[in-house]
């Protein structure tokens, strides 16, 4: 065995690593840690493993409440904990927060980070079955979350109040860290914006990322704008139980309303496409779709909600407007598209505000040393 400190990442699911969260492993890497990954693996595999990383395929289901199988799950990975030894262990999201830190006591691993990647449907949704499901988590991540050697990491400062507000974590043991930040360099601003007018959202086709209201607002701007093309790019979360059908989402695209361009992975020639960049959410961690927009120099309007208002300050860098309200929605694209000028100077600002305080080089560095911390203070 490695005399590298042993760094094990627990996150659901390949392809949400590989979009989000590779940078920080390859720089954890680089850094001097043996980086171990324990993820679902269905389209990445090859690309992961070319990068030196040990990958150990688990089965652990985001929508699964099979109590069999969730027992499974929690021996499973308190078994690949004993086996590989980790000096620290990072869970990412909800459900490897709280099944991973169950396997960390069992396997008495001595440092563990909960990043709270956003607080999802059961902090969005007035359903019946959000609210029980809150009501369970609070109880489940505050056991997970207390223990000695554990700190929760956030992304925007709103979300963590609400669970030191809901005794879920002690204060003392979070910290706030902006998700992993951009790359600057590969988001940045290209001319090549489409003659027609676009306004783009780029998120997974969930209902709780405003799709609704980007469905009502695209039919109201059409009426005075018919010429403007709204366009929904991302993929489908059927594991998600917000997420939208694909043959919704094709619907909506035969009766010409929206075009759905679904998964791309070419994302700085989509975005240098677009004219405004929207993200009418109900709640983010931090939305890393408008910080890419806003690193490639363009203006972008979110709902006032935690997570976007981290983002976006109102007409400095774009427009905030209320929540699931189809017509502020169309009113602040409508008035995009009518000021060049505004368009072009929120679109400046937010490429500043970017490389100044959300780019993956500082957010990273700051990750890497609370990993130091922590290893420090268990050897200690």
């Amino acid at each position: 065995m490695s005399d590298r400190p042993r760094l094990l990442y627990l996150i659901t699911e390949d392809w949400y690593f590989r979009l989000h969260w590779i940078r920080l492993a390859q720089a954890a890497r680089d850094a001097g840690f043996e980086v171990l990954l324990a993820m679902r693996v269905q389209e990445h595999d090859p690309e992961i493993s070319r990068q030196g990383f040990k990958l150990f395929p688990i089965n652990l289901l985001r929508r699964s409440v099979n109590p069999m199988r969730e027992f499974l799950a929690v021996v499973e990975l308190a078994r690949l904990y004993r086996a590989q030894k980790p000096d620290l262990v990072y869970h990412v999201a909800i459900k490897p927060i709280l099944y991973g830190s169950i396997a960390a006591r069992l396997a008495d691993v001595p440092s563990v980070i909960n990043v709270f990647a956003g607080l999802g449907y059961a902090y969005t949704s007035d359903e019946l079955r959000a609210k029980l499901l809150r009501l369970f988590l609070k109880f489940g991540l505050s056991a997970a979350c207390k223990s000695a050697g554990s700190l929760a990491v956030f992304q925007n400062e709103e979300d963590q109040a609400q669970l030191v507000r809901d005794h879920v974590v002690l204060e003392s043991q979070t910290r706030v860290i902006p998700g992993t930040g951009v790359d600057t360099d590969r988001f940045r601003p290209i001319s090549n914006e489409s003659s027609d007018h676009i306004i783009l959202l780029p998120c997974r086709m969930l209902r709780d990322k405003g799709v609704g209201e980007f469905l009502e607002a695209a039919r109201l701007v059409r009426r005075q704008k018919p010429g403007v093309r709204f366009v929904l790019a991302g993929r489908c979360d059927e594991d998600n139980p917000a997420s939208i059908q694909s043959r919704q989402l094709h619907q909506w695209q035969e009766e010409g309303v929206i075009e759905w361009w679904g998964h791309r992975s070419d994302m700085p020639d989509v975005l240098g496409h677009a004219t405004v960049v929207v993200l009418p959410s109900y709640r983010e961690g931090l939305p890393v779709s408008l910080l890419e927009a806003a690193a490639c120099g363009k203006p972008i309007i979110a709902t006032d909600v935690p997570g976007c208002r981290e983002v976006v300050r109102h007409r400095v860098n774009g427009l905030l407007i209320p929540p699931r309200n189809a017509i502020a929605l169309a009113d602040a694209i409508i008035l995009l598209l009518e000021n060049p000028e505004l368009r072009q100077e929120l679109g400046r600002r937010g490429r500043d505000i970017v490389v100044k305080e959300f780019s993956s080089t500082i957010v990273i560095r700051q990750t890497l040393a609370l990993y130091h911390e922590l290893l420090q203070k268990s050897r200690a």
